[in-house]
């Protein structure tokens, strides 16, 4: 005879739940398929706007910013009110700032402002795509359900790389832009029709208030692991936002006009991605089998060894940085999915939209910062030197040392599944 704790989480939950993971992960997919188009397309703009290195981290920066300004009110929502409808405002909102960039934007103040509400459209879709999905997910399954999400994010925005690159190349920018526009306007039609309404889940009676974090705050557990997803996001969105103009850089010293396409700056900026996503995936099934801390500590670690030499290696050769750029990505994107599924996991019942809130505030807070410190270095050191790629590469070391502390000071716990 069944026990009521199995009455109230029917195994059928966890064996059906491919359905609803398939949905949300293509969605995400046609959200975020020119998430980073404007990264991609960034030695265009400086050029053609005559932009200086610090107003084009502002405009890469300023996606991040908008996001952390509006993720805690929207995610936080998600606990009260059926994430769908979240969810539907944040692509439509994306839908906007990519059309937008594409077919008004013409300098600095305008492609911040559409930069600016892509962030706050991301901040729709992100986590409260992850919340509707968690929320359906429990027990073992769900970190691994989290570490999907986030491939099938990885594998789009990496996509974007290349895609806005290919369409600008034939056809001029403002397409290439475009793209990410018309992505998420399909996101918009497939989950107003198919994902399932749900009622929000009974809160804790300590839940608080609306934008009272203080639950979470005394959450040891989730605010290690989001502490930890600020650093890694921190270093993620230098990458992600200078990885082609250091690239294109790193070609123009060495001489190497002449690149190879399989190596030039767009395609390695994809492989980039796709690997992170492997990393991403792998990353959390490493986390489970020999300890979340161990792992994270690890990555973290070497992350930083890389950080403080990778700016210097266009003095080698172009081969050379884009192999580090490589290595590179895979220690930031290794502990990615590990944090998120950490953080989702720890929270307390009817608080995990304002854990993620608090999660994806502190990640992009980190996210604001790391195109800005790279601008204002290159500008500081120049832009056409190593020495001023490797000053503002090293200058990131210092920040990315939060990490490990605190998961060393907060001790964060396991989840369910993980040895």
């Amino acid at each position: 005879m069944p026990k009521a704790n199995d009455l109230a989480h029917p195994p059928t939950l966890e064996k059906s739940y491919l359905p609803i993971l398939a949905l949300v992960c293509s969605s995400q997919v046609l959200a975020q398929v020119g998430a980073y188009a404007i990264p991609a397309l960034l030695p265009t703009f400086i050029t053609e706007w005559g932009l200086t290195n610090t107003q084009a981290g502002w405009i890469g920066g300023g996606f991040y910013l908008a996001y952390v300004v509006t993720v805690p009110v929207l995610v936080a929502l998600t606990d009260r009110v059926d994430p769908k409808r979240i969810y539907l405002l944040g692509v439509t909102t994306i839908a906007v700032a990519g059309l937008g960039y594409a077919w008004v934007a013409d300098g600095f103040w305008s492609a911040l402002f559409f930069r600016s509400l892509w962030g706050v459209g991301w901040a729709g879709t992100y986590m409260p795509g992850l919340k509707a999905l968690s929320d359906l997910i429990e027990g073992p399954q769900q970190s691994r359900a989290v570490a999907v999400h986030a491939a099938s994010v990885g594998i789009s925005s990496s996509a974007s790389f290349v895609l806005s690159g290919v369409i600008a190349e034939t056809v001029g920018w403002r397409l290439g832009v475009a793209m990410g526009g018309f992505g998420a306007a399909t996101s918009l039609v497939l989950m107003a029709l198919f994902l399932p309404a749900q009622p929000p889940k009974p809160r804790a009676p300590d839940a608080g208030k609306l934008l009272d974090f203080r639950p979470v705050f005394r959450n040891r557990s989730a605010m290690a692991y989001a502490i930890g997803y600020g650093v890694h996001t921190f270093e993620m969105s230098v990458l992600r936002n200078w990885v082609v103009a250091f690239l294109t850089f790193a070609a123009v010293y060495q001489g190497a006009k002449g690149v190879a396409e399989w190596l030039s700056p767009t395609v390695v900026a994809t492989t980039m991605g796709l690997l992170g996503v492997w990393a991403s995936v792998s990353g959390n099934e490493m986390a489970r089998r020999f300890g979340r801390r161990r792992w994270i500590l690890l990555v973290m670690g070497l992350g930083m060894m890389v950080a403080a030499g990778i700016g210097f290696a266009p003095t080698v050769s172009y081969p050379l940085a884009a192999v580090l750029v490589l290595v590179y990505a895979v220690l930031i994107w290794a502990d990615s999915s590990t944090l998120t599924a950490g953080a989702t996991g720890s929270a307390a019942p009817g608080q995990r939209g304002a854990a993620l809130a608090v999660h994806s505030t502190l990640g992009y807070a980190g996210g604001f910062i790391g195109p800005l410190v790279i601008g204002v270095m290159l500008d500081v050191f120049g832009a056409d030197t190593p020495k001023g790629w490797g000053m503002a590469f090293l200058a990131s070391v210092g920040i990315l040392a939060i990490g490990p502390l605190a998961i060393l000071i907060l001790k964060p716990q396991a989840l369910a599944g993980d040895r």
